[in-house]
Order: C-alpha cells, then sequence, then structure tokens
C-alpha cells in the first residue's frame, strides 16, 4: 500500500496523519522545521501553538465546545493531547504550549505508522494521495506552487477582522434598526447615528490612535477593499463619510433626518446576540479600539466579544476552488486541511484535519466517502466552505448560527443550544458508525 503524503506538522497534519494510520494505512508526514523556521513558531516540535493557548471552552453549549465533543467521537489524537497537556483555564480547554507541541511530537514520531521527514516541500506532489496542512504561513515559494495549479487569484494573503459587540451591550435607545432605503424599524442594520460634531472628533481619535507595528513578515500590501479604518480616516474629513460610514437612504427616527455618518452593525449570527462593525477592519492598539469605538452613539458600554486586526492569513477561495471533501477540483489527489482551506482557529484546523484523514482513508478502502450532517458543527463547519456568501469567501469559525434551526416550538437561547447539541452529538455518533475504522 502507497503512503499518503501529509505535507504540514501543524494541527491539521497531525490529526489527518492520526486518522489515516490509525486505519491501518502508511503516512509521510513531512515538516520544514527545524531545516527552516518559519516567522512566527519557537521550537520545532510538531503541532506548535503560536497564538493563544486557548482551544476555547469545553461546554458543548458553546459552539468551541461542541465541536471538541465532536472530535472526541472521532478519537481525535490532538484533542486528547490537548486534556494532556491542560493547565487550569476555567471552563475552556488551556494548554501548556510546550508540553502539548512535545506530546503531539512524541505521539506522532513513535507512531508505527508515521514516518516524518523534517524536509521543506516546495512543491505540489504530482501525483497522491496527498494532503496539503501548510497553514496560514504557507512558504511562498509552496504558495506560488499551488497557485500556479489552481489558478491566479487562488489564494487571499490578509484577513480583515472587524470588532464584534455583544448585542446585550449596545445602549439600544440611541440606536435605530434599518436597512438603506428600506422600512423604519425593519431590517438586519443597526445604525449609530453620529451628529457632526461627534463624527469629526471619531475621525481624529482614529487618525491619532496608536496602531499595532506589522510583525516582520507581514507585507503592507493591502487590499484596497478591505483598508483599515485608520488609514480611510487619515484620507480627509470626509472619506468615512462617504465610505463605511456613509448615511444614505437612512433616516434617523429620533429626528426625522439623515444622520451625518452612522456606524452600522451587521449581526454576525442568527440568533442576533453578536454584532460585527461594519467597515471597521483596523490596526489599532486593542486598548484604543476600546476607547475609541465606544466614542459612538450607542456603544459606550460596548463589550467586545472580538477586536478586529488585519494581518497575513493565506487561504484558498475555497467555494471556487475545492469540492466538498476538501480537494482540489483540478487536481482530486490532492486534499487541503487547516487554515489554509479558510477554517479559522485552532480546534476548527484539527476538524478539518480529522475529515481529511477520514476522507484519504474512505476512499483508499474503496468507498465512497460522505460528508458528516449540516446538522453536526464539523459537518456545518466544512460544509460552509462551500458557499460564497456576497463580498467574497472569507475565513470562518464554527459558530451556532452555521447549524440548521430545530424543529418545534421556539426555545429560549440556551434551551436552543442544548438542543443543538443533543442534535449534533447524536448525528455524529450515527455518522461515525459508518466511517472505516480499519
Amino acid at each position: 500500500m502507497l503512503p499518503v503524503k501529509v505535507i504540514g506538522g501543524g494541527l491539521a497534519g497531525c490529526e489527518a496523519a492520526w486518522q489515516i494510520a490509525r486505519r491501518g494505512i502508511p503516512v509521510h508526514l513531512y515538516e520544514m522545521r527545524p531545516l527552516r523556521r518559519s516567522p512566527a513558531h519557537r521550537t520545532g516540535d510538531l503541532g506548535e501553538l503560536v497564538c493563544s493557548n486557548s482551544l476555547k471552552s469545553n461546554r458543548v453549549d458553546r459552539a468551541g465546545g461542541l465541536l471538541k465533543a465532536e472530535l472526541r467521537l472521532a478519537d481525535s489524537l490532538l484533542i486528547r493531547l490537548a486534556e494532556e497537556a491542560s493547565i487550569p483555564g476555567g471552563s475552556s480547554l488551556c494548554v501548556d504550549r510546550l508540553e502539548y507541541a512535545r506530546l503531539v511530537t512524541e505521539s506522532i514520531e513513535k507512531n508505527d505508522g508515521i514516518t516524518v521527514f523534517r524536509d521543506e516541500m516546495t512543491s505540489l506532489p504530482p501525483e497522491g494521495p496527498a494532503i496539503i496542512a501548510t497553514g496560514p504561513l504557507t512558504s511562498d515559494i509552496l504558495a506560488a506552487d499551488i497557485e500556479g495549479l489552481l489558478g491566479e487569484g487562488a489564494l487571499a494573503f490578509y484577513d480583515a477582522i472587524a470588532p464584534t459587540i455583544e448585542s446585550d451591550s449596545i445602549d439600544w435607545e440611541k440606536v435605530f434598526i434599518q436597512d438603506r432605503y428600506g422600512e423604519q424599524g425593519v431590517g438586519s442594520y443597526v445604525n449609530c447615528p453620529l451628529r457632526k460634531g461627534d463624527y469629526l472628533n471619531l475621525v481624529e481619535a482614529l487618525r491619532t490612535g496608536a496602531t499595532v507595528l506589522p510583525h516582520h513578515f507581514e507585507e503592507e500590501n493591502l487590499f484596497e477593499a478591505c483598508l483599515p479604518v485608520e488609514v480611510l480616516a487619515s484620507r480627509g474629513d470626509r472619506t468615512l463619510a462617504f465610505g463605511p460610514m456613509r448615511p444614505v437612504g437612512l433616516s434617523d427616527p429620533m429626528t426625522g433626518r439623515r444622520p451625518y455618518a452612522v456606524v452600522q452593525l451587521r449581526p454576525e449570527n442568527r440568533g442576533k446576540t453578536l454584532f460585527g462593525m461594519v467597515g471597521f477592519q483596523t490596526k489599532l492598539r486593542q486598548s484604543e479600539q476600546e476607547r475609541i469605538f465606544r466614542m459612538i452613539p450607542g456603544l459606550e458600554r460596548a463589550v467586545f466579544e472580538r477586536l478586529g486586526s488585519i494581518h497575513r492569513n493565506t487561504f484558498i477561495n475555497a467555494p471556487a476552488l475545492l469540492d466538498q471533501f476538501q480537494r482540489a477540483s483540478s487536481a482530486p489527489w490532492l486534499s487541503f486541511a487547516g487554515q489554509i482551506t479558510g477554517v479559522e482557529g485552532y480546534v476548527e484546523s484539527i476538524a478539518s484535519g480529522a475529515m481529511s484523514g477520514i476522507y484519504t482513508a474512505w476512499k483508499i478502502f474503496g468507498g465512497t466517502p460522505s460528508p458528516p450532517p449540516v446538522t453536526t458543527m464539523i459537518g456545518a463547519l466544512l460544509g460552509r466552505l462551500s458557499f460564497s456568501p456576497r463580498g467574497g469567501f472569507q475565513p470562518v469559525n464554527a459558530q451556532f448560527g452555521l447549524l440548521p434551526p430545530i424543529d418545534g416550538p421556539p426555545l429560549g437561547k440556551a434551551a436552543r443550544k442544548e438542543a443543538f447539541a443533543e442534535r449534533a452529538l447524536e448525528h455524529m455518533r450515527a455518522y461515525l458508525s459508518d466511517v472505516p475504522s480499519c
């Protein structure tokens, strides 16, 4: 039996290799470190975490917790080792990063079915099966080969993230709901109206706010469509008022007139518990974001579930170029896994790697793979990679808003999440009973 090549020894690559090897199929795992260091990693260990040490909540009424519960059902190595390397973190699964990477390295290198090669792959395998799991910092030379296969423009290099605000922290007395040119009180957008003086004060604060300096490996090569809000503010007093803060088609019910400018908030999930600030991607320091954005009427006491950022994040335009099994449409012997597919987050990367491994093994055994049901968090997450929304594809993480509604009478927020989790785990168990185990 020919070995499966897995390129990349991060979370997704190691999980994919484990899922294949545990089914009796040999794996050749390639990792360029320590032969060649990446700009973000500090060691040569496999599975090294380079940002947070948290794999989010363990509670199944949280999207990340449900995702981990489904991965436990799939006998995920990376989740099991995270629990072994865990440190106190409340309800979150937090790990000792060095210990976690050591455990991953030891488990993979001692696995009889996996051979680890410490070598940089500068081109895609010409035949398969092979899985590419090189992550958001894919080397330039390999990224060029991927783009050569998939086509010019196949890869995006920056992820523009705007802040997300908890709906309970919005002062609903100071904002109004209306889509542009729509009926007042009806629509998806929440509008924070600004008078001229408030607007000019906000613009000045944005211009003078302290920003985060780019890492030495980040190029200041941002797309015009995702410029930081402070850069737009620096281009002139009225730039934002004619851009993301334009008030056209809106009428403030408190004055009966069009406001001078607005900050629009858009729901981040179906339950409308989180709202994103439209057009407010930023490189401001976190403390500056909190200070400046709380100048906006209605957001004086805003609780930020996520603050904004712009950073390098190489990912494939998955809806156009990958099939439902994360395979390249133009080269079906090649699968992709992890953040390069457009999933965002540690656990999401592990989930992507697990399924790439399972699909690959299933195919080798002569079966016809099927994806997990969309009622599971894994199925919904990976299914989202096949959907391209207006405005283009952007990385996605686990969230309850991806799941289809629960049948039956309406439920409260807590009961609805419990019902989502119960249904997801039941359906995941049934799905895994059909997956080849050896």
